[in-house]
């Protein structure tokens, strides 16, 4: 719920810890609550790259500027409400709070790494590491509440995203599929939310002392799965959207008490009265690769083993049959598109591309085998479903084509297109002048950003724009 700042109640109790914190320029922190919020977008790389004409519209539309800590971040103007945009619905952009990009600007993903987003709905951060991979090697993002999960997976679908998969599982039934696994870790931990009372009138009804120690003591808890999924040499970013020192410095201090294999290399926080963002901290830890993992490490991993028993899932084992159906599919129809590294699996009727990424996720992964007994909302990239010994393409599959350069045929309409309007409503749409011509499964774009599939027929386009994303009114 949004907040009129000038009317903000604050706890007393919260007044005094951040006088406390601040004793220079706490009343400066508590004014700064009376400003107006800022707002921001980060860039999908992927596409605001190759796409020119689509990232000077945005630049003019929404009026973008620079976020100083994130390349690709933008602040943008409330009222051009780029999230209405086709250009998000396209994965053009992901709408976060600036000051939330630095976390992921910290932790410094490279392509090819096997990355772990361990606490990852919404999913802006995991988005950000996805866009710094460049669809190279293979991103975990994990959600243990199904709803959450649910979100998180459609985020990663939007944004075109090929090598992520995103497990809902709790984090030490996560670290016993994969000990000391991933190169990198990002913990957004789940905390007090004291950087959200300026936009959300329930964090500041649930703050209290009380809750803080409670957030800590669970952050310590994940912090103990996270150490078991590191490799030695391995780094985590552990981030939060809150002020005070019990899980931020605390926490970090504790971290390094009990895992002495981890060095500090950077901790920043951004300050909402200082620069334009709701607040961050960040942390940044390396395993000394000299180091062996510690015994209360060894110890949280073997728990973890006996809880990860518990979960549940299945898979249908003999894809290829299905996979082969489908190149013959993209043959015809998406000639130009590549695939990452990977293999197909088959859920039911859904085909999947598995990544495979480097080594370390090869061996991790197990072909998938890995996978089993977890609840996996999204095993990578959403190829097909397959109908009656036929394909239709998931919706999936259109966002992650770059452009309609890989359709063997395809039309566009321009954002201010009413045809574009109608197609995102879930419309048929007539087939006019050349277009009249197609036939078959077709590429539907928005200034030439890859939206979506229809089915094109006696001069008509079917629509295939999934129900449950299309416009009213």
């Amino acid at each position: 719920m949004s907040l009129d700042a000038t009317t903000l109640s604050l706890p007393q109790a919260y007044i005094e810890q951040m006088k406390q914190m601040l004793p220079k320029d706490g009343d400066a922190f508590l004014l700064s609550y009376k400003d107006p919020r800022t707002f921001g977008l980060r860039a999908n790389p992927t596409k605001w790259i190759t796409h020119a004409d689509a990232r000077l519209n945005a630049e003019q539309l929404f009026h973008l500027r620079p976020v100083p800590w994130c390349e690709e971040g933008y602040y943008y103007d409330e009222a051009s409400r780029p999230g209405k945009h086709p250009y998000h619905a396209a994965g053009f952009y992901y709408i976060q709070e600036p000051s939330a990009m630095s976390a992921v600007a910290l932790l410094d993903p490279q392509p090819g790494e096997f990355i772990l987003d361990l606490a990852a709905a919404p999913g802006g951060k995991s988005t950000h590491i996805a866009g710094r991979m460049r669809g190279e090697g293979v991103l975990i993002a994990n959600e243990i509440h199904p709803q959450r999960a649910k979100i998180l997976a459609e985020n990663i679908e939007r944004m075109g995203i090929g090598n992520t998969i995103v497990t809902q599982s709790d984090p030490h039934a996560l670290a016993s599929k994969f000990p000391h696994a991933f190169d990198r870790i990002m913990l957004d931990a789940p905390c007090s939310g004291e950087g959200m009372f300026r936009k959300d009138e329930d964090a500041i009804r649930e703050w209290s002392p009380e809750h803080v120690a409670m957030c800590a003591a669970r952050q310590w808890d994940i912090i103990q799965a996270a150490v078991a999924m590191l490799k030695p040499g391995g780094t985590i970013a552990y981030s939060t959207c809150t002020f005070n020192r019990q899980e931020n410095e605390e926490i970090i201090d504790h971290w390094l008490r009990h895992f002495d294999q981890f060095k500090l290399l950077r901790m920043e926080r951004i300050w909402p009265h200082q620069a334009e963002g709701e607040g961050h901290f960040v942390a940044v830890l390396q395993w000394q690769a000299d180091h062996s993992a510690s015994t209360e490490a060894s110890n949280t991993n073997m728990r973890s083993r006996k809880q990860g028993r518990k979960s549940s899932g299945s898979r249908v084992s003999d894809p290829q049959a299905a996979y082969s159906q489908f190149e013959a599919w993209k043959r015809e129809y998406l000639p130009g598109l590549h695939l990452p590294q990977g293999i197909p699996l088959l859920f039911g009727e859904e085909l999947y591309w598995l990544p495979q990424g480097n080594v370390s996720a090869i061996h991790a992964l197990q072909g998938g085998e890995t996978l089993r007994g977890l609840r996996v909302p999204r095993a990578g990239l959403h190829l097909a479903h397959l109908r009656k010994n036929r394909i239709e393409p998931a919706h999936a599959l259109a966002l992650y084509c770059r452009s309609a350069k890989e359709a063997a045929q395809s039309i566009s309409f321009a954002a201010t297109d009413s045809a574009a309007e109608a197609y995102l409503r879930g419309e048929a749409l007539p087939l006019e002048g050349d277009n009249a011509q197609l036939k078959g499964w077709t590429l539907v774009s928005i200034d030439g950003l890859p939206i979506g599939f229809g089915k094109a027929s006696g001069g008509q386009l079917k629509n295939h724009y999934p129900k449950g994303l299309r416009t009213t009114g």
